[in-house]
C-alpha cells in the first residue's frame, strides 16, 4: 500500500460513529528515571493523550496516544485532530500495519497538532461567558460589563451600550434579576449582532473602493470554525463573534474576504491585493489564529 494520507487539523467536535469493539488500550509506560533527559518541550507536554473513544494506541517520541481508529469507504488514511483527540480513518482494505506505520510517520505532525489542539480548547474555556448580571466580556477588544436593568433607565430597544463610572462601559439589558442566562445570552448576543451588522458594514464600505470591488450583501455567520466567506455573485459572510476581537483582527477578515472577489483563491495574486490596503496582514492572520471567543 502506498502509504498516503489526509491530515486534517479541526478546531471543532467530530461528529463520527463509534467504531467496533477493539483490544483494550495498553497501559502507559512512565520515563525510566535514568533514562534520557527530555527536553523542555518534552517535560511541559502531556505524557499521553487520550481520545474519549479510544481503541487504538500507539507510542509517538515520548508520549503514548490513545485514538479512535474507524474504517470506511475512504481512499487514503486519514488523520484528524481536534480538541477531542487523534482519530485515525482508514479504508476497509488496508492493512492494520500499513495504518500504524503511516500514524508513526506523521508523529511530529499529530503531536504539535494535539499541543495546539489543547492550547486552543484551554483558551475557549477562558473566553467563555457565564451570562448574569456582572459579567465580563470583549466588545472589539475592549472590557464591557453587563448589567441588567429592569427599569429600563436606558435608550434604545432591549440593551444599549453606556458609559459607566471610571471610564468603564457597560451594556444595560432591559431584564429583571430573576432572569435565566439563556435570557440574558440571548438579549445580550441579539444586541451584539445588531451592533456586528453596523460595524462590518462600515468597515466594508471603507475598504471595499480601495480594493476596487463591490459587495452585494452581508450576512452574518455563526460558524465555529470559519471567521467569513465570499461568493462569486458578491455576498460577504462574516462571524458575527468577530466583534468580540480588536478592531485590528476585524479589518483583516473583512479586508481578506473583500480580496476575493479580486481572486476566489489564495494565490500569490490574491495576497498582493491584500497587502496593497494592508501590509501587515501576516501579523493580523497570527494574531487571529490564535484568538478565542465566546461561542456559547
Amino acid at each position: 500500500m502506498s502509504q498516503t494520507g489526509q491530515l486534517v487539523f479541526d478546531f471543532g467536535a467530530v461528529s463520527v460513529q463509534s467504531p467496533p469493539a477493539q483490544a483494550p488500550v495498553p497501559a502507559v509506560a512512565l520515563p525510566e528515571p535514568n533514562g534520557p533527559a527530555l527536553s523542555l518541550a518534552e517535560a511541559v507536554m502531556p505524557v499521553v493523550w487520550h481520545h474519549p473513544r479510544a481503541n487504538r494506541a500507539v507510542r509517538l517520541a515520548h508520549c503514548d496516544v490513545a485514538y479512535e481508529f474507524k474504517r470506511g469507504k475512504r481512499r487514503t488514511i486519514g488523520l484528524t485532530v481536534s480538541p477531542e483527540g487523534l482519530t485515525v480513518s482508514a479504508p476497509t482494505w488496508a492493512p492494520v500495519g500499513d495504518v500504524d506505520a503511516f500514524v508513526r510517520s506523521k508523529s511530529d505532525w499529530i503531536l504539535d497538532k494535539l499541543q495546539v489542539a489543547r492550547e486552543r480548547r484551554t483558551a475557549l474555556d477562558q473566553a467563555r461567558v457565564v451570562w448574569a448580571d456582572g459579567a465580563r466580556f470583549e466588545l472589539l477588544g475592549e472590557a464591557v460589563r453587563l448589567r441588567l436593568d429592569a427599569a429600563h433607565g436606558f435608550s434604545g430597544k432591549g440593551a444599549a451600550l453606556v458609559d459607566a463610572p471610571e471610564g468603564r462601559r457597560e451594556l444595560r439589558i432591559g431584564l429583571p434579576a430573576h432572569a435565566s442566562e439563556v435570557q440574558i445570552r440571548d438579549a445580550a448576543q441579539a444586541w451584539l449582532m445588531r451592533h456586528a451588522t453596523q460595524h462590518f458594514r462600515e468597515r466594508l464600505d471603507h475598504f471595499a473602493p480601495q480594493l476596487g470591488v463591490t459587495y452585494r450583501c452581508l450576512r452574518l455567520s455563526g460558524a465555529s470554525t470559519r471567521w467569513g466567506s465570499a461568493s462569486a455573485d458578491g455576498t460577504i459572510r462574516l462571524n458575527w463573534r468577530l466583534i468580540h476581537l480588536s478592531p485590528d483582527m476585524v479589518d483583516y477578515v473583512v479586508v481578506h474576504e473583500l480580496s476575493h472577489l479580486r481572486h476566489m483563491d489564495h494565490s500569490p495574486r490574491f495576497w498582493d491585493v491584500v497587502a496593497s490596503v494592508m501590509p501587515d496582514h501576516p501579523a493580523r492572520r497570527a494574531a487571529l489564529k490564535r484568538a478565542a471567543v465566546p461561542l456559547e
